[in-house]
């Protein structure tokens, strides 16, 4: 059954890029084509003009048009990760300003994308960042269902170590959304609202399922406090980016036991020569000893700590850090080159240095719409690696 659906839906994504493609030429194409005495000699110059528009559709998604109502792109192609494997995906992209006057503030954007992939791995969302006249207030949201055949290794260091796993199934259903007002010059105060359900089924190997429940619900809320002073949040080319955030999860609304998690981001942006930048990025994540298994610090991903299989060392808390040395080649295109590290623990009292783990890789820019860049990464851990493809950058 899974395997029916999985072909299903590469069929259906496959079916909508095509359409949106035959779409955009069906709208310029010229009455006379459609002709029932059309000739068959026009076919060479329809093809011929389909490829053309082709070209031009992704020429005009390069303009800033952030000064329209809302500037919208869409792409579709091949994904992959060392978590989902091969896939295809679909995304579209949007750019808009509420004070279209002020071309001081960023732009806001938002993305919703779906992605399928050869292993069953299926996710669909929307993320999204608003940003109000004078920089007031600030909406971020996410929300998204994923569902992943992954593999646990337990929790710890020494499990992710070890290299032995089970397979099982993920279901995820998750939404953070935040409201943030300026308080002084860049910086803003702000709540939080988060939801998650993840259910664990089907594990391979049953002595790897873990005590605790498979099924964990947490719904919560918390404060935020940052810093920011970017110049485009999808792409920064300067500026500096600080926030502590705080989630409180009771009980009363869901989760068995009372947690909380407490997170630190630091990101600085800075340009070192012609179409060079150097992009630092520091994140610490700290959840109580409550936190349910499924919901505490995974290492890995397309974001942070990339050639790593996400989840493989998991534990309460994390830290990580990365330098990325970002460099625009010519017209559209670019490359990436970063290194960083990171550790897992239960506590700081118990970090072990010598479990740091490093991260290092080369990518690929290429400039899909005004500086919203499609990248292809392709990373490197201990005794692991992966490539990545992605819209925006990493951070």
């Amino acid at each position: 059954m899974t395997k029916i659906f999985t072909r299903t839906a590469l069929c259906v994504i496959l079916l909508i890029t095509t359409t949106t493609l035959w779409a955009q030429e069906t709208v310029h194409m010229d009455s006379g084509i459609q002709d029932s005495a059309q000739t068959t000699q026009d076919s060479v110059p329809i093809k011929r003009t389909f490829f053309k528009r082709f070209v031009n559709y992704f020429e005009e998604a390069k303009k800033d048009k952030t000064q329209s109502k809302f500037d919208i792109s869409f792409i579709g192609g091949p994904s992959y990760s060392v978590d989902t494997k091969l896939g295809l995906g679909l995304i579209a992209s949007g750019l808009y300003r509420i004070d279209k006057q002020d071309l001081s503030l960023p732009p806001s954007d938002v993305a919703i994308y779906a992605n399928i992939t050869t292993n069953g791995f299926f996710a669909i969302g929307v993320q999204n960042t608003t940003i109000f006249p004078e920089n007031k207030y600030r909406i971020n949201y996410d929300m998204n269902f994923k569902y992943m055949p992954t593999r646990f290794y337990g929790i710890g260091y020494d499990a992710g170590a070890a290299d032995k796993y089970s397979e099982y199934d993920e279901y995820q259903l998750g939404l953070k959304f935040d409201l943030q007002r300026k308080i002084l010059p860049n910086t803003y105060f702000g709540l939080i609202v988060s939801a998650q359900n993840i259910r664990s089924k089907s594990f391979e190997d049953i002595s790897f399922k873990p005590e605790e429940s498979t099924n964990n619900t947490a719904v919560g809320a918390g404060f935020l406090l940052s810093y920011d002073s970017r110049d485009f949040i999808p792409n920064p080319s300067k500026g500096l980016f600080i926030q502590y955030e705080q989630t409180f999860f009771p009980s009363a609304f869901g989760s068995k036991d009372y947690f909380n998690t407490i997170k630190f981001t630091t990101r600085a942006y800075q340009n070192v020569w012609t179409n060079g930048l150097i992009a630092f990025d520091f994140n610490s994540e700290f959840n109580s000893e409550a936190a349910p298994w499924t919901m505490i610090s995974k290492m890995g991903g397309a974001r942070q700590m990339r050639g790593y299989f996400i989840g493989q060392y998991r534990d309460r808390s994390q830290l990580n850090s990365q330098v990325e040395l970002r460099q625009k080649i010519t017209g559209r295109h670019g490359v990436a080159l970063w290194g960083g590290a990171g550790n897992v623990f239960s506590s700081l009292k118990k970090m072990d240095w010598s479990h740091t783990l490093p991260t290092y890789g080369l990518g690929y820019r290429w400039e899909f719409k005004n500086r919203v860049n499609v990248r292809l990464d392709y990373g490197f851990g201990k005794g692991q690696n992966g490539f990545y493809f992605n819209i925006y950058e990493s951070f």
